[in-house]
């Protein structure tokens, strides 16, 4: 055999051994290329790889679904729909480094500010389709629904139980924070649910509103207080510093219809 071949053989049996390692068959990952060269099948290395790198890629897709599935991101949102032109540089910058994942691992959170309209949520949610493609479990929700949700368990002392659910994300999009607002008992499970994510897990939000309006959520200036240091102490923040989206379509002036021969029975 020569040179170039044993390389490909040995480098084919690399990757057999890494893909069998990844799914948990530890004891093919280290047996079967060794006794397929000692029995003379090393020509078989290359289909094999291709099959389980098929294998691979199929079961990364079926995961993406799921994670898809269970994630609740709005659908049209994504990267490919998100008018980047819009956005400064240094913020276009920022929101592709998140795009890799590694903060998750860190439990870094992600603030984004600004006025209505201006893609705050578009571009969250497209952040987390990115993730999920790439693997990661994400969970997009209105912070209001969320907290109705944790509000029906406590009362159902679920409350544990529900965190415990949530914690299975690694990241967490509260959209809208501070948009409607909230009773103390609500402020409560609200903040309940930031501290429990605390450096362990990473929590994305969207807010109208600066820091120094946050007691409108939780209502005293202590939980305020540690609400925002828990959520800042890691975090990358997001300015939105543009003008609204909607706005700026507003004052596009709407071409007026083609004028045409009129239809029998059109009304002017």
């Amino acid at each position: 055999m020569s040179a170039p071949a044993t390389a490909t053989s040995m480098n084919d049996g690399d990757r057999i051994s890494e893909l069998l390692r990844t799914f948990n068959l530890t004891t093919a990952a280290e047996e079967l290329v060794p006794r397929l060269v000692a029995a003379g099948f090393d020509h078989a290395l290359a289909t094999l790889a291709e099959v389980l790198r098929d294998e691979a890629e199929a079961r990364h897709q079926r995961r993406v679904d799921r994670l898809r599935r269970a994630s609740k991101l709005p659908p049209a949102k994504t990267f490919e729909t998100f008018d980047h032109q819009r956005l400064s540089a240094a913020l276009r910058h920022k929101l592709e480094e998140l795009a890799t994942g590694a903060f998750l691992g860190e439990g870094v959170n992600v603030l984004a500010f600004g006025l209505p309209g201006v893609g705050k949520s578009h571009a969250l949610a497209a952040l987390g389709h990115g993730l999920v493609q790439a693997g990661h479990s994400v969970l997009f929700t209105a912070t209001y629904e969320i907290v109705q949700e944790l509000l029906a368990a406590k009362r159902d002392l679920d409350l544990p139980r529900k965190l415990r659910k949530l914690d299975n994300y690694e990241l967490v999009i509260l959209d809208d924070i501070g948009y409607v607002q909230q009773t103390s008992e609500e402020a409560e499970v609200l903040f309940t649910l930031l501290a429990e994510r605390y450096e362990r897990r990473s929590t994305a939000i969207t807010s109208n509103l600066v820091f120094s309006d946050w007691d409108r959520i939780f209502k005293n200036k202590m939980a305020t207080t540690a609400a925002i240091d828990r959520l800042v102490h890691y975090s990358v923040i997001l300015e939105f510093d543009v003008t609204s989206y909607r706005t700026e379509k507003a004052k596009t002036p709407k071409q007026a219809p083609q004028s045409g021969p009129r239809k029998k029975g059109q009304n002017r």
